[in-house]
């Protein structure tokens, strides 16, 4: 057993599939060789966004705190709150983020095929984002 206590590893900050807020703060974590689960834990400020994305393998995310919203391609947006668990099956493209107005924090999960975990298209328009 590994416990990472909190504090004992650096967070990063803003990624550049982020846009166009700043991700407030990203803790990842890895599973060791066999296990290939990953993820990490993602505080969204106001009007951050992912950019449009999928994982081979799928991914779940786990909503901790704040208001988002997580949209497929081809289906309406949906508003997330703590204590929701979103799953994103294998290759659908989607995105997921705050709302304007609100931060918001998850924990995302996804397991590696091939060594690759995700897939980063296209970043996510005001347009995109803010229309229904």
């Amino acid at each position: 057993m590994e416990l990472k206590r909190n504090g004992s590893q650096p967070s990063q900050k803003g990624l550049t599939n982020i846009s166009p807020a700043q991700c407030g703060s990203i803790r990842r974590f890895q599973a060791t060789e066999p296990g290939r689960a990953g993820g990490a834990i993602v505080t969204f400020e106001p009007g951050a966004r992912t950019a449009w994305h999928f994982h081979p393998l799928g991914q779940t995310l786990i909503v901790v705190s704040g208001c988002g919203w997580v949209q497929s391609e081809g289906q309406q947006k949906v508003e997330i709150r703590p204590g929701d668990i979103v799953w994103c099956p294998s290759n659908e493209r989607h995105w997921h983020g705050a709302t304007p107005t609100t931060s918001m924090t998850h924990v995302a999960i996804a397991e590696a095929l091939d060594g690759k975990v995700v897939e980063w298209i296209e970043k996510v328009s005001d347009e995109q984002c803010l229309g229904q």
